[in-house]
């Protein structure tokens, strides 16, 4: 029933995953901490997914900078220590 449930979650998780083309990046709105600490949270998922699928990204390149690259991290560092707790 785990191995259900975790599955479930990765795919409803990897949907929230997006990559726009270059000319859709430059005229979208850039992205800050918040969403860079949802992308570092996904991440995991979002790495499985890009492998299968040309249309999944890991990385915004819409992003203001470092406030995102501080969500990303914050995000990452969140995702791996819940997982380092749950063992």
């Amino acid at each position: 029933m785990k191995k259900v449930s975790l599955l479930i979650l990765v795919v409803l998780l990897s949907g929230c995953a997006d990559s726009p083309s270059l000319q859709q990046a430059i005229t979208m709105q850039p992205v800050g901490f918040l969403h860079g600490a949802w992308h570092g949270l996904i991440l995991p998922f979002a790495w499985v997914v890009s492998l299968f699928s040309e249309s999944t990204a890991v990385y915004a390149i819409y992003n203001n900078g470092g406030w995102y690259d501080f969500g990303f991290f914050l995000g990452l560092g969140g995702f791996t220590s819940s997982v380092a707790a749950s063992k």
